[in-house]
């Protein structure tokens, strides 16, 4: 079983923005696979078969600074392991559309991120980051919030056109192999 888990913030008012290019992957997946979605009180959840193992595609509805609540809520009732986990999620340090998978590390700074880790009390699953770029005369906060430049969103079709790949090959193949060939 895997619990693939989009970061972002619930309403039209943050569709498609930057900090939300989490929900954005976890929608493609759902559309890619042809998925039914079903809204609870605190998230969004589809289900499916990947590779032959189950897999769970969530978006917190708590917005950022508390997904980590969810995600500890789903796992009181699924018993996947925590490198069965993989968070997907905005990156200010990487420029629009780079994308790295990591394992095991901290936070970096990232609210949603750093919610989830004190929530489930360990570092230890799975990260997607996508670059979203920064802007060194708009203040972090409102950066976050603002939707992507045409050109931008040309590169961040990208990378979720190749995220189900990538999120295969996780499942499939194991993280060191897909951060070998996708980092």
């Amino acid at each position: 079983m895997w619990l693939i888990v989009g970061l972002g913030n619930p309403g039209i008012d943050y569709a498609r923005t930057r900090h939300n290019v989490g929900f954005m992957v976890v929608d493609k997946m759902v559309d890619h696979m042809m998925l039914q979605r079903v809204k609870k009180p605190t998230y969004e959840i589809a289900s499916g078969v990947l590779a032959d193992d189950e897999v769970f595609f969530v978006k917190p509805l708590t917005f950022m600074n508390r997904s980590g609540t969810v995600i500890r809520e789903f796992l009181r009732y699924k018993e996947i392991p925590y490198l069965h986990v993989v968070v997907i999620h905005d990156d200010l340090d990487m420029e629009t559309g780079r994308l790295r998978i990591r394992k095991n590390t901290s936070s970096g700074g990232h609210r949603g991120v750093q919610s989830i880790i004190e929530n489930l009390g360990t570092k230890d699953f799975v990260r997607i980051k996508i670059g979203i770029g920064k802007d060194p005369y708009v203040p972090v906060e409102a950066y976050v919030l603002q939707r992507f430049k045409p050109a931008e969103m040309e590169v961040i079709n990208n990378v979720l056109f190749d995220c189900p790949t990538i999120i295969e090959t996780i499942i499939t193949e194991g993280v060191d192999r897909a951060m070998n060939r996708f980092n």
